[in-house]
């Protein structure tokens, strides 16, 4: 009986495993959809060390500067930190204009270190930054002496280390908006550049304009320099280019571009798609990160996006997406074990003791006006607008989704007129969605191209209220309560077209967050916030 009984208990254990595997073929999907980090993520760059992937994006203005995330799989990615995290570090001065500041950054690792390279406009220009954990901290920066913007190194299997910048070092154009890309080496001991610039390309052809975003790669022995071309907007393309020594000559490659929905006109969904770097996985795989931009009814409200694209090589030209020539919204997903991560949770309740991730500042804050006590997010109303180009009372984090709901609960009682808080829709300076307690009422603002109109006015009497805002396309309706089970809306359905890419324009992307302002005048009252919640539909 007791052979019997083992014989069973094997049956049980097989029948088991079975089961298990049977599930985890269910649950490990085949394909992924693109983006994948949707809203307000452009110019990725990516690389691997191990079996880890790492990707940052550049931020402009906004505070902490360089989002870093971290995947397995490249689609399930995990935010772990920042570049730029103390403000001292990188300073994002007031009077930095709306999408200013860090532009596109290159995440490269070497001998132990991890690098990020990018430029600070209306800064101090090009720097990069060092750490040996990719969450941080990162170094102070080392600031370079050199022109342009969107610089990315490459390093020599002897360890030299070649800065690949942009412009056009001659001064002159033959064609409107001609840039292009120049090589020199970067002495890391000295940490300056040392010897002569070189320029490489002006791009694939004449009239090739914007050429930027460089990324330089040795594949197989032989040199290919990758450069965005056309701008960030409907023109956008990837281009590539050959040599046989790093200084060059670098030919173009005939297949140019290799990547563009420019050709596939103004009306397809999936537009801009260019600034492309690409990774090899540990299995041999080519796979490349991009920007793009998604359009719902004529509007591109997420602005620009990270989208993810398989690739081959013939001999030397990378295809993208072999077959299909374009970026798809679903995709077969990489041959890499499937590795989802934690979602961080729908209500942030100010719990923690210090500030979630996701949480951004206009920026940089160089006064501590906000403070976590007792579980609840406090701000002071300061004399700071949306308006202006300054650091404001506002902590927002990214939008994500066309259809979304965002609702807040705060404390706020105020008898100035000049005194409010609340919510906030924001894409930049000239405009936003204001939706603010002002006394004993409520009153919805909207500024389109620097225009201000009041949209809506209700009385709320009570200091405890909840704000909320549903978002569906185009479509956004306010609403306010004392419980969430009883909300009532505030004015008329409001059209989120004000913070997309045709109205707003510019090169950043659409927050939702927590506000409050004395509207140019001193004051001691301050706002408290029991929670926030952002939910993705």
């Amino acid at each position: 009986m007791k052979g019997v009984g083992n014989v069973f208990l094997a049956i049980c254990m097989v029948l088991t495993s079975l089961l298990v595997q049977t599930g985890n073929s269910q649950t490990v999907p085949s394909t992924f959809q693109n983006p994948i980090l949707s809203g307000y993520h452009p110019d990725p760059s990516i690389c691997r060390v191990g079996d880890d992937y790492y990707l940052v994006n550049s931020t402009f203005e906004w505070y902490p500067g360089i989002p870093i995330h971290h995947s397995k799989d490249l689609v399930n990615w995990e935010l772990i930190g920042y570049g730029i995290t103390r403000p001292d570090q990188v300073e994002l001065p007031s009077g930095l204009g709306d999408f200013m500041g860090i532009f596109a950054v290159t995440i490269r690792y070497h001998d132990g270190t991890f690098y990020l390279i990018t430029t600070c406009v209306q800064c101090d220009g090009n720097f990069y930054l060092t750490a040996k954990d990719p969450a941080g901290p990162w170094s102070d920066p080392v600031w370079l002496d050199s022109p342009g913007i969107d610089p990315s190194l490459m390093w020599e299997n002897n360890g030299t280390c070649y800065y690949v910048g942009h412009g056009n070092l001659s001064g002159k154009q033959e064609w409107l908006n001609q840039q292009g890309v120049w090589l020199q080496e970067l002495d890391l001991e000295q940490k300056k550049l040392v010897g002569d610039r070189v320029q490489l390309t002006y791009g694939h052809a004449n009239n090739a304009q914007w050429t930027e975003g460089p990324h330089l790669y040795k594949i197989n022995g032989k040199y290919m320099l990758m450069v965005a071309e056309g701008g960030t907007g409907f023109n956008h393309a990837t281009t590539v280019h050959h040599s046989d020594s790093v200084w060059g000559p670098y030919v173009a490659d005939q297949v140019n571009p290799v990547l563009t929905h420019r050709h596939l006109g103004k009306e397809y969904p999936v537009h801009s798609v260019g600034h492309t770097d690409l990774v090899q996985t540990q299995n041999g795989d080519w796979w490349a990160v991009m920007l793009g931009k998604r359009r719902v009814d004529g509007y591109s409200l997420l602005a620009r996006e990270t989208f993810l694209t398989p690739v081959t090589f013939e001999e030397q030209t990378p295809v993208f997406n072999p077959g299909v020539g374009k970026v798809l919204l679903e995709q077969q997903r990489p041959d890499l074990p499937w590795s989802p991560v934690e979602k961080p949770p729908a209500r942030d309740e100010f719990d923690k003791g210090k500030l979630a991730l996701e949480w951004n500042f206009l920026r940089t804050p160089y006064e501590r006006w906000y403070q976590l006590e007792n579980d609840r997010l406090i701000f002071q109303c300061r004399p700071e607008v949306l308006d202006s180009l300054v650091n404001p009372s506002l902590i927002a984090r990214r939008i994500e989704h066309h259809k979304f709901t965002a609702t807040l609960k705060m404390n706020f009682s105020s008898d100035q007129k000049n005194e409010q808080a609340g919510m906030v829709l924001y894409r930049r300076s000239t405009c936003h969605y204001q939706f603010l307690k002002q006394g004993d009422e409520l009153v919805i603002i909207k500024t389109v191209r620097g225009d201000k109109t009041e949209q809506a006015r209700v009385p709320c009497t009570f200091d405890d209220v909840i704000l909320q805002a549903r978002a569906n396309g185009l479509d956004v309706n306010f609403y306010y309560g004392q419980t969430e089970e009883n909300l009532e809306p505030v004015g008329d359905t409001q059209n989120m077209s004000v913070i997309s890419f045709e109205v707003a324009e510019g090169f950043n992307g659409p927050y939702i967050g927590m506000y409050a302002t004395s509207q140019g005048a001193n004051s001691d009252a301050q706002v408290s916030f029991d929670w926030f919640e952002y939910v993705g539909n």
